[in-house]
């Protein structure tokens, strides 16, 4: 069931939509081109087109995706735990006599599902979000499934909800009910802590992206990438503007603007500037403050050992 979102005083703000599916399966659902840069700056494109090329080896591109550690603790696949919350919330329903069948986890994550914050990588077509399946199908009129008593096993009372709060974030779970029990079941008192660090890291990501922005060496690589877009008669302010400039699917895979700002990132070493600062700014934030990347990593074991409990294994 997607969290319930909620506003909450001392300036806190409702989780974005991108971080519902992140809590509810362990995910985190980053637009490419919603993870940096401001404004909304035009973008002048050359005259004739070329056939860009990739920037740099998949291997590569993957390497440089795995060095930011925040990123890293909240791409850790946790389908397992997934699962056997599943299996625990239908023998729940079971036990109360009625038939909970929610639509299977992914059994794939991880990598390849990273957000790309520094704008176009390569030729392919760029990386959106899977809609987040509906947990189950929808009830039939007079069925079981459609009254107040179902919905009250499965997700209890609504006035009993909880909330964990992040330093801007919110987001609210069945306080009671069987998605509560299976829950609790995987991670016992440590259930609420583990949704507020999921928060405060999702925070910690877009924060140390504000920071990149202030780097010494980011800020020099982008003056060489928009000095070799000026070159290529392309002016622009940084590559998350060219990526939100290119309308269409061909203007990504064949379009002049596409091409220069491929073959400048491979000529600047844009990329491994970028994300190699980002790494080292996701590791100030987790060094601040410690207890959050130790709390995820003690909870993130419980969890999996009792994952294993229940699926056998």
């Amino acid at each position: 069931m997607p969290e319930t979102l909620s506003k909450s005083g001392s300036g806190r703000r409702a989780a974005p939509q991108g971080l519902v599916r992140a809590l509810a399966v362990g995910l985190v659902v980053a637009a490419a081109a919603g993870c940096s840069g401001t404004g909304t700056g035009e973008t002048s494109a050359p005259a004739t087109a070329a056939k860009p090329t990739t920037v740099m080896d998949p291997a590569e591109l993957t390497a440089l995706h795995r060095l930011p550690p925040v990123t890293g603790l909240l791409f850790a696949s946790h389908s397992r735990a997934a699962e056997a919350q599943q299996k625990i919330a239908i023998a729940c329903m079971a036990e109360r006599g009625y038939r909970y069948a929610p639509v299977p986890p992914p059994k794939t994550a991880g990598a390849d599902e990273r957000p790309q914050p520094f704008g176009l990588e390569s030729t392919a077509p760029p990386r959106t979000a899977a809609p987040t399946p509906s947990p189950e199908a929808p009830p039939k009129p007079g069925s079981p499934e459609s009254t107040d008593a179902y919905a009250r096993a499965l997700f209890g009372d609504e006035a009993k909800r909880v909330t964990a709060r992040g330093a801007r974030l919110s987001v609210s779970r069945p306080g009671e009910g069987c998605l509560a029990e299976a829950e609790t079941r995987l991670l016992g008192d440590g259930r609420m802590r583990w949704l507020q660090v999921r928060i405060l890291l999702f925070e910690a990501q877009e924060d140390a992206r504000a920071d990149v922005e202030k780097d010494a060496s980011f800020r020099a690589a982008t003056a060489r990438w928009r000095e070799c877009m000026e070159r290529a008669k392309v002016k622009t302010e940084d590559p998350v503007r060219v990526q939100r400039s290119l309308r269409s699917e061909a203007e990504r895979r064949n379009g002049p603007v596409a091409a220069a700002d491929l073959r400048c990132k491979a000529e600047t070493g844009y990329l491994t500037t970028a994300y190699e600062r980002l790494a080292a700014a996701q590791q100030r934030r987790l060094d601040e403050h410690p207890d959050i990347g130790r709390d995820w990593k003690k909870l993130s074991a419980r969890q999996e050992k009792a994952a294993d409990e229940v699926l056998g294994g």
